[in-house]
């Protein structure tokens, strides 16, 4: 059950729900927005929205209470460093499957982080099925990372596998991942819930929605509240792909959590091809970040050497999702220009968004010469200043919390003017 209180804070009313809830032994939690009952809710808690300072009283029919969306409806964003994810800008984490050498680290950072990753990402511990794989480096890894997050100024993501490791692991380290592995070890996902770190949890290969969620409760449960989701694909029975990508998961996660969602396309279908295109949908259905594995040498990596994109193939990506973001009304999330390689790829950001909006222009200039033909068909005149204006202020109303409206309107203005012309042509 989910109390929330009003906006103006009434202490004596809060502090008589709380009264009333510990004398009947009701387990709940305390959360900006209200309290949520996690166990012992019954139906009389009801009248508690009779009481001053309480906006309303509303069941949580779902197994999972503290991740509900209904707890937090606008949604929760997690900062990490610089980096806020879950708000308009999706986030990209790119970096190796395995740290292997320093030399390795810090071409990949450096070279990820150019191409507007945010975040670096590698494995030091590495869960494999085959106990002969190789296994990462361990505390060594968490130290080659260490250092190439500091050279490269980027925030670091790896995975812990243990409660023993939980501490050594968020000294070095800026996001503790959960692997899929790992997605419903309860002593880990309970000790994750006690550090001042961002945890990732990624989704099992055979865990339902509810069941994730349920994971993220343990979590939250132990009072840390920035915890992201991962989809990272299900167990198929058919071997095209590594895992069997599911990005509607990410569009019912969006509706049944506040939580912010990742998705890794690398992992979930094995196939370097395959990695670019699952990206930029998984953009379409909402995803808050990517995790996109990236090697120097692709064909010599020491893990999942199929589906690692090369340096070129990422910036690539990165041009691609640019354009992806705006047409979907989002934005990349970009770093400050700092230096030389900041203010490249901004320029390549630009240069991407220039092609596309040409392309744009060209269907929207296509299509208004054909309007002109049948405007003249049908007798109608050419210029039609009521509509002219309707679009207008559709654009307004579209550009409205967007960096420089106006300048959007008066660009509109323009593209206005010359389909115009090319209609009376």
């Amino acid at each position: 059950m989910w109390i929330e209180w009003t906006e103006a804070e009434d202490t004596e009313g809060r502090g008589r729900v709380r009264e009333a809830l510990v004398a009947t032994g009701a387990r709940f939690f305390e959360l900006p927005r209200g309290l949520c009952i996690v166990e012992r809710a019954a139906p009389w808690m009801e009248s508690l929205a009779q009481i001053r300072g309480v906006r309303a009283v509303t069941a949580l029919r779902t197994p999972y209470k503290l991740a509900a969306r209904t707890v937090r409806p606008e949604g929760t964003t997690v900062r990490i460093g610089e980096v806020v994810v879950g708000g308009r800008e999706l986030v990209v984490t790119a970096g190796p499957c395995s740290v292997e050498t320093p030399e390795q680290m810090r071409e990949a950072a450096a070279s990820v982080r150019s191409s507007g990753a945010r975040l670096l990402r590698a494995g030091a511990y590495k869960p494999r099925t085959s106990p002969w794989a190789f296994q990462g480096l361990g505390a060594q890894g968490l130290e080659i990372l260490y250092a190439a997050g500091q050279a490269s100024g980027l925030p670091t993501v790896t995975e812990v596998m243990s409660v023993e490791d939980v501490e050594r692991v968020a000294e070095h380290a800026d996001v503790l991942q959960v692997g899929a592995r790992n997605a419903q070890n309860f002593p880990l996902l309970t000790a994750l819930g006690k550090i001042d770190r961002p945890v990732l949890l990624k989704r099992g290969p055979a865990m339902t929605l509810d069941e994730l969620l349920l994971a993220a409760d343990y979590v939250l449960a132990g009072g840390n509240p920035r915890v992201m989701l991962c989809e990272r694909g299900l167990r198929s029975w058919d071997p095209a792909t590594r895992n069997l990508l599911d990005l509607a998961a990410v569009a019912a996660l969006k509706a049944r959590t506040h939580l912010p969602v990742w998705v890794d396309p690398s992992h979930g279908v094995g196939r370097r091809e395959l990695v670019a295109p699952l990206a930029r949908a998984a953009v379409a259905v909402g995803a808050d970040g990517l995790l996109i594995e990236v090697h120097p040498r692709p064909e010599a990596s020491w893990t999942d050497a199929d589906q690692a994109l090369g340096l070129e193939g990422f910036a690539a990506l990165m041009r691609g999702l640019s354009l992806d973001c705006a047409l979907h009304g989002r934005a990349l999330s970009t770093a400050a220009v700092r230096d030389e390689g900041d203010l490249e790829h901004q320029r390549r950001r630009i240069d991407a968004l220039d092609a596309a909006l040409v392309r744009l222009l060209a269907a929207r200039v296509e299509i208004g010469q054909a309007v002109g033909v049948g405007k003249r068909h049908l007798g109608h005149p050419i210029h039609a200043p009521e509509r002219e204006r309707a679009v207008l202020g559709h654009v307004e109303r579209a550009a409205r919390g967007l960096a420089d409206p106006t300048a959007i309107v008066r660009a509109f203005e323009a593209v206005i003017r010359e389909t115009r012309g090319a209609q009376e042509a």
